[in-house]
């Protein structure tokens, strides 16, 4: 599993018939405190996540495990979107509660 940012979306018109309906996100790998870095890649979302969300993501034969990508051609798949995150003691990231507007 990695800890990824979500940056952007991605559209696609035409796809693989698995992956109708399915929301692509774009994402970057993140450090433990939630900093950005390497490349972006896409990873397919099957919580509701939005730009901006720390995320987890599963990758390769993993990314295929879930009800919504299994036998999919799915290399990422975004599994979990983090609320918090401690490392030692010190809280690293804390997700900003929703405003509702």
């Amino acid at each position: 599993m990695y800890i990824a940012k979500v940056i952007g979306t991605t559209i696609s018109t035409i796809k693989d018939e698995k992956l109708e309906g399915r929301k692509l996100l774009i994402l970057r790998q993140c450090d433990e405190a939630g900093q950005v870095y390497g490349k972006p890649y896409v990873a397919v979302d099957t919580l509701d996540a939005g730009v901006g969300d720390l995320v987890l993501t599963a990758h390769g034969s993993g990314g295929r495990q879930t009800d919504i990508t299994k036998n999919s051609p799915v290399d990422a798949v975004i599994m979990a979107v983090i609320d918090h995150m401690v490392v030692g003691s010190r809280v690293t990231y804390q997700k900003e509660p929703w405003s509702g507007a």
